[in-house]
């Protein structure tokens, strides 16, 4: 089993990645919040397709976790976490900063980003992509990777990624990868681990309600009646709260009135504490 060597300091990283340039290796990065999995375990895998080498940062980003979230309980499984990309292979250095490491004291700057940002998690967590942005381009200046792999799952926030690198010039292939689906289609997430075995069942319809949703949208139902027919059908299968069902331009997310040869399905809904997102092609 191939053993990983854990950066936790700027110093060690850019060390390691110094020597890395030297041979003019190409660098990827996964950024993450460590508890893996197998969505997580592909993304890595499709890094190393496309760099020499591939950094893994596990980091929990407080900055984009509001009071109220979840922060002190979400799931941490570091050794883990090193366990699981060892016996895969993927992965050629670990960054797991400490949060004094990534904000230190008087840490004062955030970037913000439009466009893509606006409306749906938004709506509902305004903080986050100010976090998620501020986070991603500083581990983007520390690892300084020629490309950097995230999920479609959380695919607003692959966007807003996007529109950054884009904004910002910096010379970085950003690749969206797949979502990873447990055999009934549940998208894999660490928030997952939450779930008790009634949550897991109904869980399970959150992805073939997006689905029938899409499927209507194509056949001709009107956009916002199959948004709140698919809103409706998930309380009924037992979710106790809907933040948003919604079909979108799959680039821009700018809503639609009538579908688009690019649309995308998103939804957020909450079992008990637990938050789910989801989304897939129309």
């Amino acid at each position: 089993m191939k053993e990983i060597p854990v950066a936790n300091t700027l110093a060690e990283l850019r060390g390691g990645i110094a020597t890395w340039r030297m041979a003019r290796q190409r660098i990827g990065l996964v950024p993450t919040m460590g508890a893996l999995h197998r969505g997580h375990l592909a993304l890595v895998e499709e890094a190393k397709k496309r760099a020499d080498k591939v950094v893994v940062s596990i980091f929990v980003n407080p900055a984009q976790f509001a009071p109220h979230e979840d922060f002190d309980r979400y799931p941490r499984t570091f050794d883990a976490d090193l366990t699981k990309l060892a016996e895969a292979g993927h992965a050629d250095a670990i960054y797991a900063p400490s949060v004094s490491e990534m904000y230190p004291e008087g840490f004062a700057t955030r970037i913000n980003v439009g466009g893509p940002s606006a409306g749906l998690e938004t709506d509902f967590r305004p903080h986050f992509f100010g976090g998620v942005a501020t986070v991603v381009s500083k581990l983007f200046l520390q690892c300084l990777p020629d490309s950097a792999v995230f999920g479609e799952k959380d695919y607003q926030q692959l966007q807003v990624v996007k529109r950054m690198v884009r904004d910002l010039d910096l010379p970085i292939e950003i690749i969206g990868a797949a979502t990873i689906r447990e055999d009934d289609g549940l998208a894999l997430s660490s928030r997952n681990a939450y779930l008790n075995a009634a949550q897991r069942q109904i869980a399970a319809q959150l992805n073939k309600i997006l689905r029938l949703a899409a499927k209507r949208a194509r056949d001709g139902v009107p956009v916002p009646q199959a948004e709140a027919e698919a809103q409706a059908a998930l309380l009924n299968a037992g979710f106790d709260k809907v933040d948003y069902v919604a079909i979108r331009d799959a680039r821009s997310l700018q809503q639609l009135d009538t579908l688009n040869d690019e649309a995308r399905i998103l939804a957020a809904a909450w079992l008990d504490k637990t938050r789910l997102i989801d989304n897939m092609p129309v």
